[in-house]
């Protein structure tokens, strides 16, 4: 497989936009411009340089309001959203399939029909991955490119659904499914865990998954790697259950990640832009900040369970290739 091109314009752009908007408002540029005008001003040669009593005891508390804003800000910037209980309780406590209920060695592939129908016979929730098609048909895949299901290298967003819904996944007579047909078998019979796959076409994504789930009558949570679009669903769909997935800071350098970029979403320092309701968290140790972030109110899942034993200690968790409990 291709490897992953390297994302150099993700910690600039709308993310930082974002977190601007959280820190200052929607009037942010006026308020800097003020910020710095008070900056420059108070600083000024002839104010350092005057003694006075009355300036040493301003700088005596600035030096205070400096330092607690310094303790402050961790848990600013890992400061979960605020769920409702009851919408929350509904995605707690369980076991989702991941891609389904499908089989390891694909003779029921990854994230089809057949696959989502088990689940639901099983009772277990159901995990799902979405992202578009070129003609902007928002379609169930994981992958960014055909090549390890159909054996094209071709992005899953460069091809049409006319072409994508003919083709065959893992040698099966298997078909990707569009997002809507998982909700028609789901049915509001268990919960799903909508995962948003990240790419040029975030916003459209967004848009596409809101208007399709606004007329469903299911409970539906979203979740993505991308802060980005967590914080979108946070603007535009703030009752909707929302969680930021994340792995250790290591993993991203293996797709092509920053070292910079790997730290902050590793460590999920980005939730002041999106206030997740939950973390999803690839199984094994949780850093620090997670469990900070935990301890402010942020329901814990884990990712991928392949045992019972990795179930321990999650609010909720993504499980494949065995059949645990149906509740935790």
């Amino acid at each position: 497989m291709k490897k992953k091109k390297k994302n150099a314009g993700f910690l600039s752009g709308t993310i930082g936009k974002e977190l601007t908007k959280a820190l200052f408002g929607s009037n942010a540029k006026k308020k800097k411009k003020k910020l710095r005008a008070s900056r420059s001003k108070s600083m000024g040669l002839r104010g350092i340089l005057a003694p006075s009593k009355k300036k040493d005891g301003a700088v005596g508390v600035a030096l205070a309001i400096a330092a607690a804003g310094a303790a402050a800000l961790p848990f600013w910037l890992l400061a979960p959203g605020k769920p409702s209980k009851e919408e929350m309780a509904k995605f707690t406590g369980r076991f989702y399939a991941h891609r389904g209920l499908y089989e390891e060695d694909q003779s029921v592939p990854e994230n089809t029909i057949g696959a989502f129908r088990r689940a639901v016979e099983w009772g277990y929730g159901i995990e799902l991955d979405v992202q578009l098609s070129k003609d902007g048909f928002a379609v169930v895949f994981h992958d960014d490119d055909l090549l390890r299901a159909c054996g094209d290298s071709r992005r899953v967003n460069d091809v049409t659904w006319d072409e994508l819904k003919t083709m065959r996944l893992f040698g099966t007579r298997k078909t990707m499914p569009l997002f809507r047909d998982v909700l028609t078998v789901a049915d509001g019979r268990v919960p799903l865990l909508v995962e948003l796959k990240s790419g040029p076409r975030n916003a459209e994504l967004c848009r596409s998954v809101y208007a399709i789930l606004r007329d469903y009558d299911g409970d539906a949570c979203i979740e993505s790697f991308d802060p980005r679009i967590v914080a979108w669903f946070r603007r535009h769909d703030p009752a909707r259950i929302r969680g930021q997935l994340a792995m250790p800071p290591k993993d991203y350098l293996g797709e092509g990640r920053g070292r910079m970029e790997g730290v902050l979403l590793g460590n999920t320092l980005l939730n002041a832009a999106a206030r997740p309701h939950f973390i999803n968290y690839k199984i094994g140790d949780t850093p620090a900040p997670v469990k900070l972030s935990e301890s402010m109110g942020a329901a814990l899942f884990g990712w991928t369970s392949q045992e019972s034993g990795d179930a321990e200690g999650y609010d909720a968790v993504v499980f494949e290739f065995y059949r645990p409990e149906k509740r935790i």
